[in-house]
């Protein structure tokens, strides 16, 4: 009823509004047609809205304003909520239409936020308007009234999740509770991300973010913003990784039988490359290595065949036989048959008669004789002057076939096999390529019957027989048909030992003692002292510390005949060394001793010892050192200075010293630049701990020597530690700077470490100063499942502003390897020593002849300065010079440059580029005067 009789007071106000202001037609002439015209078209017209009232909303406290307009229209009304708005909360304008003179009614009101808040109604906040005109009313539509706002809370945000490439990705998003309806937006990395600027993109759906394919350029941190007129919120951000799951390359081809003779084994590898697991993909699930079995074909050596018939005497009193090298004939390498094919005797018993020729011709025939004899002195006489103008050697070795004929050249290559460390790991480093050292290792133990018979590096050259030809065969005296013999030793004791199977094992057991201090325990000996012996006579040997580069060579007829001396080497390191108190010099070798400290010696020995210092450049003074009596160091020479007392021969990796006194030697180096650096042998090793959750990864960085890294070995072997990347080779510098160990690439998934310990740091003066002691880190590792069985990261080791080396780590890990995996696969290496013409490359009766023929200077220069040159030998000469055979000396060092290398190449260029040399050498001789003042 109130809504009623209110609209009827308003109704009638309208009507009294009309009879109050009524159409004066007659009394105003002036108005007659149109006006006349335009009240007959509104008496027939309703109302038509012309503009309605809209939806609207309220934000913060600004109130809105509802607009309508209509025409004809006689008055304009808003109702709210079922009421009438009050006509004093109007704003109303009026004018009329320019094209058909029909008033157009306007009219406004403001709606506040208190108002909207103050209604309790089940439907929202509305208003409407109402025109009259005389035929009638209109209504125009609702509008609705709210309040806008945006909650802050997401019904539904994004979740981060890892799903393989070419995937499905769809990251859910519901928005905040929101007036109006709040719209979606989706980041990625901040960045506006939209499906028409990429089809693989669809962001239309119910707010979702969906990827059709997933690529690895869609990893990212994705955020869904929802909008409104209000206000923006954002998600939570939603971390998306797209990771590749590894897959295995092709096989290689197999390599080759690791055995010469016999059954062995050859294998090969792939590569989890074809696609590398990335973003924590999983590993490639089987063996990266196939080992099959292999039977290698074994040299079968040459037999003769029987004697062929003799065949008839011929005019010249012979008859020949012949037999053939095919029973059987020579295969897979074996050796020639020994000895003459072709036998030729006289068959006259003695009486040379030919058919037809009575005793009454004996004179003709001695006549030819005399005649044939008279040529063969000319010709002889001839030749000999032609040799004289081509050479004044008395001995003439100077033509290479002296080497090419008198012996074979050999090449001794190991056969290919992996590091014995490298066990069960997932990607095997290619390996097939040579050692880090040159050093000799170890010889072979005939009587081992795990390791694999192959040529030694001392192996003795095989019996030969070879025809000597030009010059060499003139100048040694003999016929045309004369042949040579290098007959192997018969055995390689010196004299005096008895060479029966139990000396034999009596000295292996007692090298095998050795090799480990008295009453230590190798497991657990963290700085081994190593020790090894060998007994030595007139002929010579070699001695070998395995596994440290570190030899001795025993020069042929030093020890007097009759005379045998059992001689040692011992590698140690103490907390004092030779190095300066101020840490000017550093040790770049083990310390080595030989003895027994009474040695006599006819001439000097050769001790090869390896060393870390990067001689490249001239950035270091390194200086040869020996412990006297009161175990104090004194210097013995500098490497690039003159000496007669000793000689060394600095080499990228090893240094040859020539001594003459017993003692204990070591290298010692001054930087001269910032440039000067020493090479770090970098090595990562791991081993499960007890808990079968944790991982310790361990990370040494050592100098670049045999024997530090076999402390390393040592060290991990009583850990039950595994390697798991072929080391690598880091140069360090002088310029102050430290050296950084990181870890890096570990799969987040899987793996967790702890935090603040990814890098780990040396001072410079820890990493300078070591010592030859390893330096070690470590990574503690924990999975989050025992199914986690892959381990897969790099290690970063780089010094400051210097060179970086990275560990590539892709290995397997198991609960109970240190039960499952031995540390090697390798046994360990016994015979120490050799003696004989076994441990030299020479033969020698070849170096006897070489030694005879360079001694001597002569009119040309082709003496001993020049073999050394030829040799690459042209400092310090001043020291063969005082020798008593300078040439000896020289193939001394040569054959301690070259014990890894089993052929004699080197050697024979050599002497075949003197023989063409027709002029003095260049080197300078030292002159007496020279030799007195090094002695004073």
């Amino acid at each position: 009823m109130g809504e009623f009789s209110g609209g009827r007071r308003y109704f009638l106000g309208a009507l009294v509004f009309l009879l109050c202001h009524p159409p004066a037609a007659a009394a105003r002439g002036s108005r007659t047609d149109g006006l006349q015209h335009s009240q007959s078209a509104l008496s027939g017209t309703l109302p038509h809205f012309l503009q309605e009232p809209d939806d609207a909303y309220i934000i913060k406290s600004n109130p809105i304003k509802l607009r309508c307009r209509a025409q004809p229209a006689l008055q304009i009304f808003f109702k709210c909520n079922g009421e009438w708005v009050h006509q004093n909360q109007h704003t109303a304008m009026e004018h009329a239409d320019q094209g058909t003179g029909l008033k157009i009614r306007e009219v406004m009101i403001n709606v506040s936020r208190q108002q909207v808040e103050d209604f309790h109604g089940p439907e929202d906040y509305w208003c409407l308007c109402v025109a009259w005109s005389h035929l009638g009313t209109s209504k125009s539509r609702k509008a609705t009234v709210r309040i806008a706002y945006l909650r802050k809370n997401f019904e539904q945000e994004p979740q981060g999740k890892e799903v393989p490439i070419k995937s499905m990705i769809v990251l859910h998003c519901r928005p905040p509770e929101g007036v109006p309806a709040a719209e979606v937006e989706w980041l990625k990395n901040e960045e506006p991300i939209s499906s028409l600027e990429d089809d693989n993109i669809d962001t239309r759906a119910s707010h979702n973010l969906i990827i059709s394919l997933a690529r690895l350029s869609d990893s990212g941190n994705y955020t869904c913003l929802a909008s409104n007129i209000v206000a923006k919120r954002r998600s939570a951000t939603a971390t998306v990784i797209v990771f590749v799951n590894g897959g295995w390359s092709s096989w290689t081809d197999w390599s080759e039988c690791n055995v010469r003779c016999g059954r062995g084994v050859q294998k090969r590898s792939r590569t989890c490359t074809n696609p590398a697991p990335l973003n924590g993909g999983a590993f490639c699930e089987g063996m990266s290595v196939q080992k099959s079995t292999c039977n290698a074909p074994c040299p079968v050596d040459g037999g003769w065949s029987e004697w062929s018939q003799w065949a008839e005497c011929s005019t010249e009193c012979e008859r020949h036989r012949s037999r053939d090298c095919s029973a059987p004939e020579p295969k897979h390498g074996g050796q020639l048959c020994d000895g003459a094919a072709l036998d030729t005797e006289n068959c006259t018993g003695g009486l040379c008669t030919q058919t037809g020729i009575e005793g009454n011709n004996d004179v003709a025939l001695y006549s030819g004789l005399a005649v044939g004899l008279v040529t063969m002195v000319l010709l002889i006489a001839a030749f000999m002057l032609y040799r004289r103008n081509q050479s004044e050697y008395g001995v003439d070795v100077i033509d290479s076939s002296a080497l090419t004929g008198g012996f074979q050249s050999f090449s001794f290559k190991t056969a290919r096999q992996g590091n014995p460390l490298l066990m069960n790991s997932s990607i095997q480093p290619d390996l097939t390529v040579s050692r880090t050292y040159t050093s000799p290792i170890c010889f072979p133990d005939s009587m081992d019957k795990e390791l694999i018979s192959e040529p030694s590096l001392f192996d003795p050259l095989p019996d030969l027989k070879v025809k000597v030809q030009s010059s060499f065969m003139v100048s040694l005296g003999v016929s045309d048909r004369a042949e040579y013999h290098v007959k192997s030793p018969p055995q390689t004791f010196p004299r005096g030992l008895v060479p029966d199977r139990s000396a034999v094992e009596t000295l292996d057991r007692k090298e095998k003692s050795l090799l480990i201090p008295q009453g230590l325990n190798p497991s657990c000996t963290s700085r081994p002292l190593l020790r090894t012996d060998g007994v030595f006579g007139h002929a010579g040997g070699r001695l070998v510390v395995p596994n440290t580069g570190v030899s001795l060579l025993v020069p042929h007829s030093a020890i007097a005949e009759d005379t045998t001396w059992e001689l040692h080497m011992i590698i140690s390191q103490e907390d004092t060394g030779p190095q300066s108190e101020d840490d000017s010099e550093v040790l770049l070798s083990p310390s080595v001793t030989y003895g027994p400290p009474g040695l006599d010696l006819s001439c000097p020995i050769s001790m090869t010892i390896a060393h870390c210092a990067d001689v490249s450049a001239a950035d270091w003074s390194i200086r040869l050192k020996r412990q006297t009596q009161d175990s104090g160091w004194e210097e013995v020479m500098t490497v690039d200075e003159e000496s007669v007392s000793c000689y060394c021969q600095l080499e990228s990796q090893c240094c040859h010293l020539l001594v003459n006194r017993p003692g204990r030697y070591a290298l010692v180096g001054e930087a001269l630049t910032q440039a000067a650096g020493k090479r770090l042998k970098v090595a990562a090793f791991g081993s499960m701990e007890p808990d079968a959750v944790s991982y310790s990864l361990r990370v040494y960085c050592v100098d670049d020597t045999p024997h530090a890294f076999q402390e390393v070995v040592s060290l991990e072997r009583g850990q039950g530690g595994r390697l798991l990347e072929e080391p690598k080779t880091l140069l360090f510098r002088r310029s102050s700077f430290s050296l950084q160990v990181s870890i890096q690439d570990v799969p987040q998934f899987l793996w967790s470490i702890k935090p603040f310990t990814t890098c780990q740091e040396f001072t410079f003066s820890q990493v300078w100063c070591s010592n030859q002691t390893p330096l070690q880190c470590a990574f503690s590792l924990e999975r989050f499942s025992p199914a986690a069985n892959q381990l897969s990261c790099k290690i970063s080791v780089r010094q400051v502003k210097g060179h970086e080396q990275i560990l590539q780590v892709y290995t397997t890990v198991t609960e109970n390897e240190k039960d499952t995996v031995p540390f090697f696969t390798q046994s360990d290496c016994t015979i120490t020593s050799q003696t004989g013409s076994r441990a030299f490359k020479i033969p020698p009766s070849i170096r006897q002849r070489i030694c005879a023929t360079f001694d001597t200077a002569n009119a040309k220069g082709k003496d001993w300065q020049l073999l050394a040159q030829k040799l690459n030998i042209e400092r310090n000469l001043c020291y063969f010079a005082q020798q008593a055979s300078p040439s000896a000396v020289i193939l001394n060092l040569w054959e301690a440059q070259h014990q890894e290398k089993g052929d004699l190449d080197s050697l024979a260029r050599a002497l075949e580029e003197i023989s063409k040399v027709h002029c003095k050498s260049s080197a300078s001789s030292c002159s007496n005067e020279d030799l007195d003042s090094d002695y004073t």
